[in-house]
């Protein structure tokens, strides 16, 4: 028996199952890979095993060989280890975009290619294309459901050898594709949230790997309105899990975090969701990734989220000699926060990004201006 030609990256959802369906019908010589990323300790609700068994029962459907891969101990400390010291700084991080950089476009892309193929294929809401003489990373058409924001650490080499069947197609479209071909995923919720946290509490789950203090919580001008369980359990704007209740001088109206002090153990709240305290124009970056392996230019205009499922709004970015980059927003943007990526836009195309470092009040000034 011949190798498959593409191996479609099999998680036991309804996205990969369309995916690989989609391949198949077209003729393609397809193999299915199931991939293992976290050594489920059997505390939560991963669900690990109810999406192996419907990868398999999908293959099973479609005629389709699968294979199977785990890449747990590359996840914990490719992925996993970055998670909990992010967090033991203050920082929120964001794992997908380290998932799909280094274990889905790295290690299952060199298990597929292992495995006698060509290319892989997911069930990523992307697109690629060749044009001018290098790919590029495209929005899906279905924008609410564009992944590309968490694609953006991917180059030349990974989108060469890289498929996204679903990127002209429609969530709704998919479903019903699903259906008509009787696959057991047709109906399947996706998943949402961090896999390895799955249903459990996410602060039982995080405590485990960092050690909480309780602290204050105080306003930015220094007044205490509350206590914490634990500075690393809360972003900014987070509004959800503090205990703050009345303050004298203060009206009754929600309160949302602000700022944390890891140092200290301090976390900073105010009220309002579009307090002055969450609101930034301005940040700088950790050294940036290109899809095209470099800037556009030293300097430019183009769009940028600086979080999944925003709208890309127009700023300003320079590109500094040590390669991070200074964006200025053309309108305040609500919770930019540290951790988490810009990613950089030219209409559909996607540029690149980088890992958030600071904002605002947090920037030296001589050293934006220098940029």
């Amino acid at each position: 028996m011949s190798a498959p030609r593409t191996i479609v990256g099999m998680s036991g959802g309804v996205d990969s199952s369309v995916a690989a369906l989609r391949l198949r019908d077209a003729g393609e010589p397809i193999a299915g890979l199931f991939m293992s990323n976290w050594a489920d300790d059997g505390s939560g609700e991963c669900r690990a095993e109810d999406d192996r068994r419907d990868a398999v029962s999908v293959s099973g459907r479609l005629g389709i060989p699968i294979h199977f891969r785990d890449f747990s101990g590359e996840y914990w400390s490719g992925v996993f280890e970055h998670f909990v010291a992010e967090y033991a700084a203050g920082r929120t991080p964001n794992p997908d975009v380290l998932c799909n950089r280094e274990i889905k476009f790295k290690h299952f892309l060199d298990a597929a290619l292992d495995l006698g193929a060509q290319r892989i294929a997911t069930g990523h809401y992307a697109r690629c294309e060749w044009l001018d003489g290098r790919w590029r990373l495209l929005r899906a058409a279905d924008g609410g459901k564009d992944q590309t924001y968490f694609l953006h650490q991917l180059g030349q080499p990974q989108l060469a050898a890289t498929s996204f069947p679903l990127g002209d197609l429609q969530k709704s479209e998919v479903r019903r594709m699903a259906s008509a071909a009787a696959l057991p995923t047709a109906g399947k919720k996706d998943s949402t949230g961090i896999c390895f946290v799955g249903e459990r509490d996410f602060r039982e789950f995080l405590g485990r790997y960092l050690p909480a203090r309780e602290g204050e919580i105080r306003t930015p001008d220094g007044l205490p309105v509350g206590r914490h369980p634990g500075v690393f359990f809360f972003t900014l704007g987070q509004r959800e899990g503090l205990q703050v209740g009345g303050v004298r001088g203060r009206a009754a109206a929600p309160w949302y975090v602000v700022g944390k002090d890891v140092a200290s153990n301090v976390l900073y709240v105010e009220q309002g969701a579009a307090t002055p305290w969450l609101m930034s124009t301005r940040l700088l970056t950790a050294s940036a990734h290109w899809i095209a392996g470099g800037p556009p230019a030293a300097a430019f205009d183009c769009t940028a989220q600086t979080r999944y499922r925003q709208n890309a709004e127009p700023c300003r970015v320079t590109v500094r000699d040590d390669g991070r980059l200074f964006a200025v927003f053309d309108r305040p943007q609500r919770a930019v926060t540290p951790g988490q990526s810009l990613v950089l836009y030219s209409g559909d195309e996607c540029l690149g990004g980088a890992v958030i470092d600071a904002t605002n009040a947090l920037l030296d000034p001589a050293r934006t201006d220098a940029a």
